[in-house]
């Protein structure tokens, strides 16, 4: 066997391990997203509390206590009795669909008009491009009190909110990856043989742009996460009839220091969700990376 021929060797076998840990790093990382939306879709239905029923002889309790009925309050109560558990186990349902829903509306909002300026560009690309510069000039936190406060608390209005604050971000990477695209031998003969702009676009141009903006959602999802828990804290997210993380944390505050797994418990739990989306995103950006290589 000669140098050269052991030198490649070698190389397969790293980049064969380097893989691998990829792969494992994907799989690790994705786990403790996975768990939450287990818990998000079935977890409500294997509780036996009702979060919203309350027990004025139950209040402020601790961890761990059992109840008067036998159960176990095992994350304590909050002010009027409620189960922490059963809301934080909710309040996951509320978080994972406000994230998806507005990660899928803003994001295919964006990713259209990103295609559109980037490929067409000329006015239509200057008008589209405008709108988001202007919409950058105001910090997304402050546009989503705003307009929350005109439309008022409810899942839907926050959907509707978070969407519209989000839609830039995916229109910009969308559009950054069209413009490399379009200048492509495959897309100019695309052209050549008379293949219409739509077709091109469909075909040619955003499959090209899914892998940047696979990794733009999963950055987004755990914005849009702590974006939905701030408006909630605020009273301008989801209403007080279905538990939400930013709301319990509000109402938990002002017991910190006599009660504090009240707050505590869900900023755990959003700590915990946001962390690990990142991490996935990190984890999924490399392996696209090296798939691109």
């Amino acid at each position: 066997m000669t140098q050269e021929t052991m030198n490649l060797s070698n190389s397969e076998v790293m980049e064969k391990t380097v893989t691998k840990k990829r792969e494992w790093g994907m799989i690790l990382a994705s786990i403790p997203v996975i768990i939450f939306v287990i818990i998000g879709i079935i977890g409500p239905l294997l509780m036996d509390f009702d979060p919203q029923k309350t027990f004025t002889g139950s209040r402020l309790l601790p961890p761990g206590t059992v109840l008067e009925d036998g159960s176990t309050a095992w994350l304590g109560t909050d002010q009027v009795g409620r189960d922490v558990l059963s809301q934080i186990i909710y309040g996951t349902r509320i978080s994972l669909l406000v994230a998806l829903a507005t990660v899928l509306i803003g994001g295919s909002i964006g990713v259209i008009l990103g295609l559109i300026s980037g490929y067409f560009g000329g006015l239509v690309d200057s008008v589209i491009m405008r709108i988001a510069d202007i919409q950058l000039a105001f910090p997304a936190i402050l546009l989503a009190i705003l307009i929350a406060g005109v439309l008022g608390p409810s899942v839907t209005n926050v959907i509707i909110t978070l969407s519209i604050t989000r839609w830039v971000t995916f229109a910009r990477v969308t559009r950054s990856a069209t413009l490399t695209t379009k200048k492509k031998d495959f897309v100019d003969s695309a052209r050549v043989l008379g293949v219409s702009n739509f077709k091109i676009l469909l075909k040619y141009v955003f499959p090209m742009c899914i892998s940047s903006v696979m990794v733009i959602v999963t950055v987004q999802l755990g914005l849009v996460i702590i974006s939905e828990a701030s408006l909630s804290f605020l009273g301008l997210g989801v209403p007080a009839a279905q538990p939400s993380w930013g709301y319990l944390i509000a109402l938990g505050r002002d017991y910190i220091n006599s009660a504090w797994w009240i707050a505590t418990m869900p900023g755990i739990a959003l700590a915990i969700l946001v962390v690990s989306v990142g991490f996935l995103g990190d984890k999924l950006r490399d392996k696209l990376d090296t798939s691109l290589d």
